[in-house]
């Protein structure tokens, strides 16, 4: 089963399944597109942008548990 990290980038989360999308802009990171998801781990992200990385990573996995 695949498991969400706060070490992977917004992409690689992108690629297993891009379902995921909403759940990245329902925590205020809408640029998920820009050369940033590519680079910067969704932990960075998360602290750059204000949001707790913890309930997002909690979301992220639940979404793919479900699969």
């Amino acid at each position: 089963m695949f498991k969400v990290t706060e070490d992977m980038t917004i992409m690689e989360v992108l690629q297993m399944d891009r379902e995921v999308a909403p759940i990245f802009m329902s925590f205020g990171l809408h640029c998920l597109g820009c050369p940033g998801a590519t680079m910067e781990s969704i932990g960075d992200a998360g602290r750059v942008h204000g949001i707790n990385v913890q309930d997002l990573i909690a979301e992220l996995n639940k979404f793919f548990e479900s699969k």
